[in-house]
């Protein structure tokens, strides 16, 4: 038989387990404890949780194992032990083992209610806890969204005072602004009014010269017509053909000439020279006057040299409001082009434009 005493055999099994378990316990509480562990570098929670859980379910095997050792223990010297030396179970034994066995039993039972209860709050709990939860997450994004642009807003703000330094626009400023627009609209309203009137009399004169051109047109077409007659009646007589030729350039240039004076007002046409042609237009104003326009030709070349502009009274185009070189643009340039058609045009339209 063995001198240890039960104790002293869990004890000691309890050192070996611990010894061969490399737990390091009392090293890692005087590590914990000692001032120079505050140094040391921290390690991962993660790491630490799981080397937390293999100790504890470790532990526990170990508990395990040593209560059924004590228990192995005990029945077998129970059993092979002599009757003098064996352990004496009375029934006061057994009442006091079951009397424990029932509490624990009790605190078991109470533990697990306890439990249920506490499972079953969180079920019930889980679903007003998960709706604050998205609650609180929604108001967080929500604040974060409105931060955001808040700071958007100021930075836009910053923007526009750098864009738009003093002095800014006040409400009076854009007051007076839009006054002065409002009279500027209803001058430029007037403006085009009158632009208006004057286009309708420039569309009735149109109108009226265009059914003047269109009456000797066809009176040019008659004339044309009968002359063609009269050639084809007198294609034997060359002598009257000839005459009849003459008579119609004759007539052509006399019809040409009356288009023209109807169309500008021709008054008058004459040849002074060889190179200068005199022509008179009637000018209807408020009073009328004649423009006399002479042209002056090279008189080897035939080309334009140059274009002397008169009137009658000599103060009628400075009653109109034209300078005394108004027309020295249009005669320059015409000049250039050797144009005596639209020198003419130019001026007599210059100056019947500027006293409409």
């Amino acid at each position: 038989m063995s001198s240890f005493r039960p104790e002293d055999i869990e004890a000691l099994a309890a050192q070996l387990a611990a010894a061969s378990s490399q737990l390091n316990i009392v090293k890692s509480v005087e590590q914990f404890n000692s001032p120079e562990d505050e140094s040391a570098d921290a390690k991962d929670p993660a790491l630490v949780a799981s080397d937390l859980a293999a100790q504890t379910a470790f532990l526990r095997k170990l508990k395990f194992a040593y209560l059924e050792q004590n228990a192995k223990d005990k029945y077998v010297k129970t059993i092979v032990s002599d009757i003098d030396d064996a352990p004496i179970v009375t029934a006061d034994d057994n009442k006091a083992l079951f009397a424990s066995n029932e509490k624990m039993k009790h605190q078991l039972k109470s533990a697990k209610e306890s439990l249920y209860q506490t499972q079953k709050n969180i079920r019930e709990l889980a679903p007003t806890v998960e709706q604050e939860y998205d609650k609180a997450q929604n108001l967080t994004m929500r604040a974060s969204a409105l931060s955001q642009k808040i700071i958007d807003a100021r930075l836009d703000l910053i923007r526009l005072r750098q864009t738009h330094p003093h002095p800014r626009l006040t409400i009076p400023l854009a007051d007076q602004k839009l006054v002065d627009q409002v009279a500027e609209m209803q001058t430029l309203n007037d403006e085009l009014e009158e632009a208006q009137r004057q286009m309708h009399k420039v569309k009735e004169r149109i109108r009226a010269g265009t059914s003047e051109a269109e009456r000797l047109r066809m009176e040019r077409a008659e004339t044309e017509h009968a002359v063609r007659k009269i050639k084809d009646r007198a294609a034997a007589d060359a002598q009257n053909e000839r005459l009849l030729v003459s008579l119609y350039d004759w007539y052509v240039y006399t019809s040409s000439l009356a288009l023209h004076r109807s169309i500008h007002g021709l008054v008058a046409a004459e040849s002074i020279s060889d190179n200068e042609l005199r022509l008179q237009y009637r000018i209807d104003s408020s009073p009328p006057f004649d423009l006399t326009i002479g042209l002056i030709f090279e008189p080897t070349t035939r080309k334009l040299a140059s274009v002397a502009v008169s009137t009658h009274p000599e103060d009628a185009l400075e009653g109109l409001g034209f300078p005394e070189n108004a027309m020295d643009e249009i005669i320059g340039v015409n000049v250039q082009r050797n144009d005596p058609h639209n020198v003419v045009s130019a001026i007599v339209a210059r100056v019947r434009g500027g006293q409409q």
